[in-house]
This record gives C-alpha cells, structure tokens and sequence, in this order.
C-alpha cells in the first residue's frame, strides 16, 4: 500500500502536509488499516490513481469523471473554505499581466492562453468552458510554469486552480507581476480516492479527524476547513472539455 497527496502538495507547506498524513495515518492503523509511514512522491502522479496498491490519492476532477470513476473508489473532498461556493468545491483564477489595459475577462476574448495540461479541470476545462474564445497557448506543464508564460509575455492569459494560487502567493515572486480579472464557476474539488473500496469508511473517518487533530498552524497553512462527502454523479455532471486540437480547430 501506499498513499499520495500531490495535488497542492508545494514546497513551502510540505511540512504540514506531512503532519496531515501523519494525522490520517495514525488514526486509519487505529482502525487496523496498514497505512504506510510517509507519503509517496513521484513524478508520474497518472500512474498512481490507478495502481493497485494506491490506499489514499488526490486527482483532479477530469480524470476522475472522464475514466477513473469506474476504477476507483470516491473517498471524498477536502473543503479549503473558498468564499462563496459549496463546501469541498473550487474553481480557477483567471491572471493576467498586471500592467495588462484589460480588466475584465470577456476583454481576452482571442488572448493567448497558456494552460498546465489537457487533463487539468482547473487549467484547461475551465478555461474553455468560461464562454470568452481564447487561442490556444503553450502546454506549460504546471500551474507554475503557467504563470512564468504569462508573466514573460510568451501567454496573455492563464486559468489558475484558486488553492494554487494562494499557495503560489506565498513562495511564487511572478505572482506579483499578474493580477486577478476573473473566476469560473465551481466544481466539485480535488477528488480523493483509494483503490480499497473496503477501506473507504476508515478512510473518511480519518480525513474528517485528522483535519480536527492538526495543529491550527498546519491547518491554516493548508487551508483545511473539512472534509466532504461529495456524490460521483457530481462530479459526472460537469461537461467534458474539447481536447486542444479540436479547441483550436473550432475557433479558427
């Protein structure tokens, strides 16, 4: 077995991202569940959402509702408290230059947009789903390296996971050269997921109280607010994205 938690898993709050797992994981081998001491880090983080052995991940919500809903179990969402939309739901930030004229996002219609990935919910699917035509960008790879494209001029525009960017504001310095001039709507958050259905009430358990359990400093640093139970059929009903090619070729 092991577990992973990459999605906002950023330098400068490594340390209490591994006191959280700490958290869970004490309390899931209270239970008897054999949760393994540390967290894995690896690269290849596709690869882990459908290992065998994968007790507890994190994915984003494209993958899951495109293919990984039938061979996975849906554990739940972190709720990270974003203002004004459902507990466990998120949405992107739309950054631009902040010595961009344009202020509001229907003025990037045609902008250049760099995005992290085609399977990224929040970099991608929200950015084409927002009703504003873009041209399609570099593939940048990371939301870091996103708003590097932005901040040098090699992008006019990124959409930006909201808990990202928050994290980013505290150890990213090209934050300070963008500004906000948008939000999509909310979806369901980050998914966690395991691949030991017989494990999923344990697993909810220990989330839920290893949020309580940690430190208030490692909790703000994380922004845990809680934990939720979000249905599959939520997470089903937000529409699929076009793949950038065909993005590209509809727009032209």
């Amino acid at each position: 077995m092991f577990s992973a938690l990459p999605m906002y898993d950023h330098p400068v709050v490594r340390g209490e991202t591994d006191a959280f797992w700490a958290a869970i994981r004490d309390r899931l081998r209270a239970e008897g569940v054999p949760a393994p001491e540390t967290l894995t880090r690896a690269d290849d983080i596709v690869a882990q959402w459908s290992d065998p052995g994968l007790l507890l991940g994190q994915t984003c919500g494209l993958p899951f509702r495109c293919y990984l809903h039938d061979a996975v179990t849906l554990v739940g969402s972190i709720d990270y408290g974003l203002e004004g939309i459902p507990p466990g739901f998120y949405h992107s930030y739309f950054v631009a230059r902040a010595d961009d004229p344009r202020t509001t996002l229907d003025e990037f219609t045609d902008a250049v947009l760099a995005y992290n990935e085609p399977n990224s919910h929040s970099g991608w699917a929200a950015a084409v789903r927002s009703g504003v035509r873009f041209r399609v960008g570099a593939v940048s790879g990371s939301h870091r390296a996103s708003i590097i494209h932005v901040a040098d001029g090699s992008a006019d525009i990124a959409a930006i996971d909201a808990i990202s960017w928050g994290l980013m504001e505290r150890y990213a310095p090209e934050t300070r050269a963008l500004k906000i001039v948008g939000c999509s709507a909310p979806t369901p958050g980050m998914a966690l997921i395991t691949a030991f259905p017989e494990h999923a009430p344990s697993l909810r358990r220990a989330i839920a109280a290893g949020i309580e359990d940690l430190p208030s400093a490692a909790r703000t640093g994380l922004g845990l607010r809680g934990f939720v139970q979000i249905p599959v059929s939520s997470y089903r009903a937000v529409p699929n994205p076009p793949v950038p090619e065909a993005y590209s070729l509809a727009i032209a």
